[in-house]
């Protein structure tokens, strides 16, 4: 299990920033080859981000976000950055099984070439209008190489014709929608950046609201959202800790013999009893990520 809390956005012409990457306190770093960088900067984006990858991958997991299909660029990108030092790729404005399947065997091809071990580079989607959104498990489950789908706001409203608003209720439906698909689909599911980094408090709100709807990160665009991204999308303490006593309380109660169960006050059953599992081996999981730092 993987933690993919807080993913951060590093635009890939920016020597000096993904220089300074390497030391952020972030599940993932993502070097971005598509939004944040210019088109007269693609081919010196491609070159900087093929030169730090690997200086990146000693102390950081890395996925490089790629130019999608549409924009001709695709191929080009992945001649830069496919390499065994990248964990996977970030490709935008995907809304079909068919296109996932072809950014699949591109990227088959290439670690053939190369030398990789096959299906070792992951694939992380962004569903970003109405048609992906309502494709979103047939998305996630085209490829053993998706581990991720992320809501891509900014677009989905554009594609919709409405605005975004603070309080955000024009997400729900598609949030919701993308939060079930990646629980059916047993992928992560990503939420789209806040854009204010200033606005912590914003940010928190954000998450909060996220976090009912199953979606277990959010991509960050500046280092002092991290902080809070991890904080948030991690086991908060107290969860642990009564996590570790249901655990602990059933396994008594069934050496035992007995079927059930009383921790705090609550009825413990099986569903209970393996949500608790799950939450510490999450717990662990992001222990061993920060030794691994």
């Amino acid at each position: 299990m993987i933690p993919f809390r807080s993913p951060i956005f590093v635009p890939g012409n920016r020597r000096n920033m993904l220089e300074k990457a390497v030391g952020f306190d972030a599940d993932f770093v993502v070097p971005d080859l598509e939004d944040s960088v210019p088109r007269q900067e693609k081919e010196n984006a491609r070159q900087v981000v093929s030169e730090m990858v690997p200086i990146l991958a000693e102390r950081q997991r890395v996925i490089v976000r790629i130019n999608s299909l549409e924009t001709g660029l695709t191929r080009g990108d992945l001649e830069a950055v496919v390499s065994p030092h990248i964990y996977g790729l970030s490709i935008g404005k995907v809304e079909s099984p068919h296109q996932v399947k072809e950014y699949d065997s591109m990227v088959s091809s290439l670690e053939v070439k190369r030398g990789i071990e096959p299906g070792k580079i992951k694939l992380v989607f962004w569903l970003e209008n109405a048609r992906a959104i309502l494709r979103a498990y047939d998305i996630a489950t085209a490829s053993p190489r998706v581990v991720g789908v992320v809501f891509g706001a900014e677009d989905y409203t554009r594609d919709m014709g409405i605005q975004r608003t603070e309080s955000g209720e024009e997400l729900y439906f598609p949030r919701a929608c993308i939060g079930v698909a990646a629980r059916a689909a047993r992928v992560v599911a990503l939420d789209t950046p806040y854009v204010k980094f200033r606005d912590l408090e914003g940010l928190e709100r954000d998450v909060r609201a996220v976090l009912k709807l199953g979606f277990k990160g959010k991509f960050a665009i500046h280092p002092a959202q991290l902080e809070p991204l991890n904080r948030l999308f991690g086991p908060q303490p107290e969860e642990v800790e009564k996590a570790r006593k249901i655990v602990q309380a059933w396994d008594a109660a069934a050496a035992e013999g007995r079927g059930a169960v009383e921790v705090d006050g609550q009825a413990v059953d099986v569903p209970v009893v393996e949500r608790a599992r799950d939450l510490l081996a999450y717990a662990e999981a992001i222990a061993k990520r920060g030794k691994e730092k």
